[in-house]
């Protein structure tokens, strides 16, 4: 019976080593493999009493256990760009750890080091959950899994308290075949299954997620491609139809002449710079995508005409002054920009073709400018004046 649940984890830590060795980056993942290997050796240590002796034993499978439970915590908390960090593991241990070798060497007591063990790992794991908390804004794979986790944690808690109460059975073979004994490691095995398969469910829509996004992410400049751009802008203008919306259209100035004279390795660079350019300047309700070589546009829920106008100008001005290590020195590059505002009926591709074509007439009228959808209102671009655009911008 005490093997069942090792035997079960560890075959989730082999399902966790290969993931790992898959996506090496994942470094949680081999910790998440590391883990059932300890608790495995922390059951072998008390099921064959190795080494002999009540401290001894208690001692060293209460360290195999508690690296255990302190791995899988911790590595699921790192899932999630989070950490428990050195010092905290170290709490954690000391307290565990100096609490069995006091209950075991100076005032021997089997039942509080029961207590002692399960109370401290339900504690760890609760920990861990209160962690996690934002995951229940995020997907739903992370939402089970706060759940899960957070089930996992209590169950140690009413587990303990309902099947040893507060007298411990005396005796290595009457704590063997002890309620608590048997519950505690079918507990675990059904538990720590459940727990481990959401994990490894988790990190699998990790990857899926990280694929699609490479899928929608132009390489080079790390915004949206046109088919992304243009699913999701679609999108979003369905669902902003009764709010303003605009798009920006925007192309770098001369790009090819860039190519011609220094290189495709410069024009790429330039290129990459922009793309951190914009992912920088917009709000994170905004789109950016790379809709053409040198081209790019930008949706602006919630923003009308003269809002586009003014980021803009932001971005015309602050990217003019921009320097290119792969340029020679004094080398701007400079883009222009055409903007359109949603109109009744409009679908996405009306809207880019009104943009592209006011896009068209800065870059006829001389490049380096902004210019309305509105041929009538379009307005040129003053020479650069910082100070002058901040006003506007106001």
């Amino acid at each position: 019976m005490a093997l069942i649940g090792p035997g079960i984890l560890s075959v989730f830590g082999l399902a966790f080593l290969w993931a790992w060795i898959i996506e090496k980056k994942r470094h949680y993942l081999l910790l998440l493999a590391a883990a059932p290997v300890l608790f495995a050796l922390g059951v072998i240590v008390q099921v064959f009493s190795w080494p002999p002796g009540v401290g001894p034993n208690a001692l060293l499978s209460g360290l195999f256990y508690t690296l255990a439970v302190l791995l899988t915590a911790e590595a699921i908390v790192r899932r999630s760009g989070k950490r428990f960090g050195l010092p905290l593991d170290l709490v954690f241990l000391t307290a565990i750890m100096g609490g069995l070798w006091y209950f075991a060497y100076i005032a021997p007591n089997v039942l509080v080091r029961v207590y002692i063990q399960n109370f401290g790992y339900g504690l760890i794991f609760l920990v861990a959950a209160l962690f996690l908390t934002h995951l229940m804004r995020g997907r739903r794979v992370d939402r089970v899994l706060f759940w899960v986790l957070l089930a996992f944690s209590v169950h140690f808690f009413v587990r303990t308290v309902l099947t040893i109460g507060f007298s411990a059975p005396v005796g290595v073979k009457a704590f063997g075949a002890s309620l608590f004994w048997h519950a505690l490691h079918l507990s675990l095995a059904v538990l720590g299954a459940g727990l481990a398969l959401t994990v490894l469910a988790a990190a699998l829509s990790d990857v899926i997620d990280d694929l699609r996004r490479e899928g929608e992410v132009d390489g080079l400049t790390g915004v949206l491609n046109r088919r992304a751009f243009e699913n999701r802008a679609s999108s979003l203008m369905a669902k902003a139809e009764y709010t303003p919306c605009s798009l920006v259209a925007c192309d770098l100035d001369r790009f090819k002449e860039i190519n011609d004279r220094y290189g495709h390795a410069a024009g790429d660079e330039v290129l990459r710079v922009f793309g951190d350019f914009l992912r920088v300047a917009i709000r994170a309700s905004d789109l950016a995508g790379r809709i053409g070589g040198e081209e790019f546009a930008i949706l602006l829920p919630g923003s009308t005409r003269d809002d586009a106008y003014r980021l803009a100008e932001r971005l015309r001005v602050d990217w003019s002054e921009v320097e290119f290590a792969c340029l020679p020195a004094g080398k701007r590059v400079t883009s222009s920009f055409g903007i359109a505002e949603v109109r009744p009926g409009d679908d996405l591709f009306e809207l880019l073709e009104r943009a592209d074509t006011q896009l068209y007439q800065a870059k006829a009228t001389g490049r380096n400018r902004t210019v309305f959808d509105d041929a009538a209102l379009y307005r040129m671009a003053e020479p650069l004046d910082r100070e002058r655009v901040a006003i506007s911008s106001s």
